[in-house]
């Protein structure tokens, strides 16, 4: 069984990173412990910073020493002589919740690898696996402990997500997750979000299998020569889908990435939610959520460059109007692209495409829509509403 690899170290140099965006000097989100050293280093007070889930327990005699005032520790473990001292000097300290098989302070999105750790001993028995068991027991008791960690943790994952994508051009690819690996649906998917990568654009999807996967495996490929994606859906084919094993299934995945290490990046935006769903393996940076209404919205905010709408079912029918609206109302500004794959499929078998095309005629969202009979057409129609 495929050995889960390490996660790589953050950075330029990562296999599959977004460019960097360099912290500013006065940036007062403190996230690693490298951001942490060098604030000391240039002399800098640690009051009013905030601190997020960055082990501090060898800092201590620097935790001593500092200036604290108004600074906020979010999960970051210390010694208890340092906690009581950052504490006396005006700082708040929220310390790390024990037995969680997640941290809701964490400063970053989170990687496939980090979501998969463990898969050599089954899917059940990953952090994404565990986080989503917690999540099953927890979400209906009625404590509101449980609702806090989960709100924290959400909008942790939205700070690190908007940093993340501050200057990229995000493209969003919707779709459903009954797609299978294998079929010519699924590689045409691929090829799409492969030609969106190499255009320039951040591909974001739903993080989850099906279309979502599709479309995150061709943004992975896009650094390669074509023959690489033909090769790995090929490979992909004998494991059509997450039922019966997602364990099988994560580890073809994991055996692609094996094959062609250091793919392009792309982000996913899946939900614990649907945790029948599990996160694919091929979208470099995950930001998964708890509560599935801020991860769909969210996803659909922060797609700037355009939407591509391919098959799907009732979601796909939903993020297609969650997408409408803010076009139609003008509320995020000017309208920005979106187009519906599969002309059949939006004006036969879910009528989509008339009641679209309705609510945007005389509209300024009326020249940013379009409606394409065959997936690798719609690269060239984003390309086109976007001009």
């Amino acid at each position: 069984m495929h050995q889960t690899p390490a996660a790589p170290a953050p950075g330029p140099s990562a296999p599959g990173a977004l460019p960097d965006t360099p912290a500013a000097p006065d940036d007062r989100e403190i996230e690693t412990l490298a951001e942490f050293d060098a604030l000391v280093a240039r002399g800098g007070t640690l009051a009013h910073h905030r601190f997020q889930a960055v082990d501090l327990t060898g800092r201590t005699q620097v935790l001593l020493a500092a200036e604290t005032e108004g600074a906020v520790f979010l999960g970051c473990p210390m010694t208890p002589e340092a906690a009581a001292r950052v504490r006396a000097r005006g700082a708040l300290v929220f310390p790390p919740v024990p037995g969680l098989p997640f941290d809701p302070y964490r400063g970053a999105v989170y990687t496939p690898d980090e979501l998969f750790a463990g898969l050599a001993g089954g899917y059940d028995s990953t952090p994404d696996a565990r986080a989503y068991a917690w999540f099953q027991r927890t979400k209906a008791d009625g404590d509101i402990f449980s609702s806090m960690l989960r709100a924290v943790h959400d909008d942790a994952v939205s700070d690190a997500l908007d940093e993340l994508l501050a200057g990229q051009r995000v493209v969003g690819v919707m779709g459903g997750h009954a797609m299978a690996r294998g079929t010519d649906a699924y590689a045409g998917a691929a090829r799409l979000g492969r030609s969106l990568a190499r255009a320039g654009l951040t591909v974001a999807t739903g993080g989850g299998p099906g279309a979502m996967e599709a479309a995150n495996l061709g943004a992975y490929a896009a650094p390669f020569p074509d023959g690489m994606l033909d090769e790995a859906l090929q490979l992909l084919g004998g494991t059509p889908s997450f039922a019966p094993s997602v364990t099988d299934w994560a580890d073809a995945a994991f055996a692609v990435r094996a094959a062609w290490p250091g793919g392009g990046p792309s982000v996913g935006i899946p939900t614990w939610f649907y945790g029948h769903e599990p996160p694919n393996a091929f979208a470099s940076h995950v930001a998964k959520y708890f509560a599935n209404a801020t991860r769909e919205d969210g996803l659909l905010a922060r797609s700037t460059a355009g939407v591509v709408f391919l098959p799907g079912a009732a979601g796909t029918v939903q993020e297609i109007f969650d997408n409408a609206t803010p076009n139609y109302y003008g509320s995020r500004g000017e309208p920005t692209p979106m187009v519906l794959v599969d002309r059949a499929h939006w004006t036969e078998d879910l009528p989509a495409w008339p009641l679209l095309r309705a609510l945007a005629r005389d509209r300024a969202m009326e020249s940013r829509i379009a409606l394409v009979d065959r997936i690798d057409d719609a690269s060239d129609a984003l390309k086109r509403l976007g001009d």
